[in-house]
């Protein structure tokens, strides 16, 4: 999610994940504007858009596994990142959502650098994929060596 929401900011077609058009980021971000505020209850995020942990639809707990909040500052630090092969980011400094969700700054550039290559289904730590290999009825996932590896 956030190597899409990155993508115009990769192109230089935008500066921020604000005026990034096309992208879930910015229709988070102006949902949030219009409302003055940031907090990730389902009320401000546009209703196409999966729910982030705080919040819940029509009693369904079916939501994004952390805050809207942290997912923007996430978003914010890998943007800040410079890549080699593409020529936009934003100006660099290390937020606080890493130490958070406990992921080191090199692994999670490695997995927004070869997210097709490395994981071929399910993205999480390890209890979480094997939980949703669980639900969905699969034997395991092709992604949880890399999972391991990465996440934890």
């Amino acid at each position: 999610m956030a190597y899409v929401d990155l993508n115009p900011i990769r192109a230089k077609i935008a500066e921020t994940p604000a005026v990034s058009d096309h992208t879930s980021v910015k229709l988070r971000i102006e949902a949030c504007q219009s409302q003055g505020r940031i907090d990730g209850i389902s009320e401000n995020q546009p209703k196409q858009l999966q729910p982030f942990a705080e919040s819940t639809r029509d009693g369904k707990i079916e939501e994004l596994p952390f805050r809207l909040q942290d997912y923007l500052e996430l978003v914010d630090w890998t943007g800040r990142q410079m890549r080699e092969d593409k020529p936009g980011q934003i100006e660099e400094t290390v937020p606080p959502i890493l130490n958070r969700l406990n992921l080191d700054a090199d692994h999670w550039l490695y997995m927004t650098r070869h997210y097709q290559s490395s994981f071929k289904s399910l993205v999480g730590c390890v209890q979480q994929v094997r939980e949703a290999c669980r639900l969905l009825g699969w034997k395991k996932s092709h992604s949880l060596s890399m999972c391991r590896a990465l996440i934890g």
